[in-house]
């Protein structure tokens, strides 16, 4: 139970972004209490043993980190590291494949030529991936500071060529003219579709939003492993904050806040508390029901997610590629440009794709740690799916949807998958799989929508505070992936909206 009936901030959810937040404001001198729905802190950037009597700490629904500044894990003292992947992507292709080896431009180049035949796209590869770099050391700095304008963003990018290409036209018009090959042009869309379901020509541009979040993270772009899983990040910022003097308390749902804008109330299952600053680490959605307000649509999640266990590595039909390195990096599955685009219109339809495609990432490559001494020694490893182009609205065709995901995945090995699978205490294989109404009732994601709704461009527009993190109410903020600069796991929503509490107080 809280220790005091009244905060200066009170924090609904202890995700990854309540925690920052937390943690800033209780450094800054701040009294601070978070409420948890959960038994435990870390939302959706856990650690589970997910299989009985299987020590693997998978990172169960969140896996990756690519957002997290330096400055987050500097201010607050985090003990946690990431790995880079040399590796970045391989993609299968008959019996041979893409590999795109980070540290080798020399690889790389070889397995284009053997993909298309001449060196044009690998060119253009370096050309383009040039340009997101630029992009994402100029951006990235100003995801931690006041939102700038669309103008001022704009300058700051200072090349015209660039923001024509990410901010202005449908991203499907810039793969087309900058690559000839039709599973090159697959692999640069998959950034621009995770979590997301669009399309390549979306006048939206809802497809160039995620691909720009996908592509600046860290200043590079780089998509890291944690070390000991994504439940080591969140420990060590609940640690954090509880250090600073914050208070944590799990198994405390919110049921509603109250506020006139200056005081607020927050009733939670066990009791009410004052704030004079409430920060939600929810949705929007969810935002609204706590205000008692009509809620906004709830979006709508599209990912299959699937996490296993193996026994081994499976072997490949290509050959020429050892499994560890295939697996090191994203292997993509079905993602070539026309896949992409058909098995969207099915989905749009209401049809399990017949392709899916899908994305695999081996986390115990990089980082064995999240394996129990002897399971390593034996030579398991874990590996994550993404399903792409999963909507919601395809919840009650998992089964059909799982089937069809692990038929493309067999498509491109040289046995079953099943072969390879670990068995649990119980003996049964060592596969789960979450679809966007499994995450909405497990994690609280609306509708399993990962990013909590749909991501805007890092700039201030009519509807945005200075912080991106304000609603109607001054002393509401949004701290949770829902705020402009939000999604992925970045904890930028929590440094923001600390950052608009303690300046409002100045």
């Amino acid at each position: 139970m809280p220790l005091r009936t009244s905060y200066d901030a009170v924090i609904v959810g202890g995700g990854h972004n309540g925690l920052v937040a937390a943690a800033y404001l209780a450094r800054a001198g701040r009294s601070v209490l978070v409420l948890e729905r959960l038994d435990h802190t870390g939302g959706a950037a856990v650690s589970t043993r997910a299989f009985p009597g299987v020590d693997a700490r998978l990172s169960r629904y969140s896996y990756l980190v690519s957002l997290l500044p330096r400055k987050i894990t500097d201010d607050l003292g985090l003990r946690f590291a990431v790995r880079r992947r040399r590796i970045s992507s391989y993609t299968p292709k008959g019996d041979g494949g893409l590999l795109v080896d980070s540290g080798s431009p020399a690889r790389t180049r070889e397995s284009f030529l053997r993909i298309t035949g001449s060196d044009r796209d690998f060119e253009a590869w370096q050309r383009f991936y040039g340009m997101t770099q630029r992009v994402a050391e100029r951006v990235f700095p100003t995801l931690t500071g006041p939102l700038p304008s669309r103008a001022g963003l704009e300058r700051i990018v200072d090349d015209p060529v660039a923001w024509e290409a990410l901010f202005e036209r449908p991203l499907g018009e810039t793969v087309e003219a900058v690559f000839d090959d039709d599973l090159i042009r697959g692999v640069v869309l998959t950034d621009a579709l995770i979590g997301t379901f669009t399309y390549a020509h979306d006048p939206s541009l809802l497809q160039n939003r995620c691909f720009l979040y996908h592509v600046i993270g860290g200043g590079t772009g780089d998509w890291d492993v944690p070390v000991g899983g994504m439940g080591a990040l969140t420990d060590a910022l609940a640690d954090a904050a509880r250090a600073a003097g914050a208070e944590i308390v799990t198994g405390a749902e919110v049921t509603a806040v109250e506020t006139d804008g200056t005081q607020a109330e927050v009733s939670y299952a066990g009791g009410r508390v004052g704030a004079r600053h409430v920060l939600v680490n929810a949705s929007p959605h969810a935002l609204a029901g706590l205000l008692g307000e009509a809620p906004p649509a709830k979006p709508e999640g599209a990912q299959m997610k699937v996490n296993m266990l193996l026994r081994r590595l499976p072997r490949l039909r290509d050959t020429g590629i050892d499994p560890r390195e295939a697996f090191a990096g994203t292997f993509h599955i079905a993602e070539s440009y026309s896949q992409l685009q058909t098995a969207y219109e099915e989905a749009a339809a209401g049809a399990v794709p017949a392709t899916p495609p899908s994305e695999i990432y081996c986390h115990s490559l990089t980082d064995p740690s999240i394996l129990a001494p002897d399971l390593a020694a034996q030579g398991l490893h874990t590996l994550t799916l993404f399903g792409l182009h999963a909507p919601a609205r395809l919840s009650s065709s998992k089964d059909a949807l799982l089937k069809a995901i692990l038929a493309q995945l067999d498509a491109v090995l040289a046995e079953p998958l099943t072969d390879c699978l670990a068995e649990d205490a119980d003996g049964r294989p060592c596969i789960e799989a979450k679809s966007p109404l499994d995450l909405e009732r497990e994690v609280g994601l609306p509708g399993g929508h990962i990013f909590h709704r749909d991501l805007a461009f890092p700039y201030a527009s009519e509807s945005t505070g200075r912080w991106g993190v304000e609603t109607d109410r001054p002393n509401v903020l949004i701290c949770g992936a829902g705020a402009v600069r939000g999604g992925g796991v970045s904890g930028i929503p929590g440094h923001n909206a600390a950052m608009a509490v303690l300046e409002q107080a100045t």
